[in-house]
């Protein structure tokens, strides 16, 4: 079981209460740095307790409120932990998955079946469990479920068949809870970045190997930053409870889809 620890004890009013996943780098760190500044309450959720220290302090250093939980979302009794905590320390306005990540490029043929796994029980699975977990608590705050998928859940490219299945079953998952759900007061939303180039995700994805991970965006002017998804799910999340933005595709003017791409030498 993974270890469970909070920071500093803070009463929450009872208002807007995000839970982030995913929140220890990319866009889920970026995420909770603009509803922070915006003035929600962040709960941050990641398995690096050193990084989850480091936001939440600079969170508090710049007037905002937040909280952390280490947190294992491929982990049953780490995500039930965890969501105990939250639960006992009050309501819950929005959930945030932006929990998730690709392994490797290589081709359906040759592919590694844990490499999948992996990413499914991360992406996918992950999503699901942590969701199941606060949607009660979520329909008692008229909140909002939003869950980060990808373009890759859209069109499909060479190289990725494991990545783009596990967006699109995210996706699927999204939209088929948005049916489940019309009559409860619960939103549900799917974002779905293009490229976005952050710190960590592309050279995860190459097993470390900075040349690979550089070479994704070589010559693409202007790929997204985090900081461009974080505020289209703040504006997202701050819409009135009546507007669902059933799904939101986003990406850079260099981009037209995975394979038309402003590349320049």
């Amino acid at each position: 079981m993974t270890e469970v620890s909070t920071t500093r004890e803070h009463a929450f009013d009872g208002g807007r209460r995000a839970v982030v996943t995913g929140a220890s780098s990319g866009i889920g760190a970026e995420t909770a740095r603009v509803l922070a500044k915006d003035g929600w309450q962040v709960v941050l959720l990641a398995r690096r307790q050193d990084k989850l220290e480091a936001l939440v302090d600079e969170i508090e250093s710049s007037g905002g409120v937040g909280s952390y939980v280490v947190c294992d979302i491929t982990d049953e009794e780490s995500t039930d932990a965890a969501v105990r905590r939250i639960i006992a320390e009050g309501p819950v306005k929005a959930l945030i998955n932006c929990a998730g990540g690709a392994i490797g490029k290589d081709p359906v043929a040759s592919a590694d079946l844990d490499d999948w796994r992996a990413m499914y029980e991360l992406n996918v699975i992950g999503t699901l469990r942590i969701t199941q977990k606060l949607l009660p608590t979520l329909k008692e705050s008229e909140g909002t479920v939003l869950i980060v998928s990808s373009t890759a859940g859209i069109e499909p490219y060479e190289g990725g068949a494991g990545y783009c299945a596990s967006k699109f079953a995210e996706r699927v998952m999204a939209r088929v809870l948005r049916l489940e759900q019309i009559g409860e007061p619960v939103r549900i939303i799917d974002v779905s970045p293009g490229m976005v180039k952050t710190d960590e995700f592309a050279v995860k994805r190459f097993g470390g190997d900075a040349d690979k991970a550089a070479d994704v965006y070589a010559g693409v002017p202007d790929p997204l930053h985090a900081g461009d998804i974080a505020e289209s799910i703040r504006w997202a999340v701050d819409l009135p409870d009546t507007v669902d933005v059933d799904s939101l595709v986003i990406r850079p003017r260099a981009e037209g889809s995975y394979t038309k791409l402003d590349r320049r030498s």
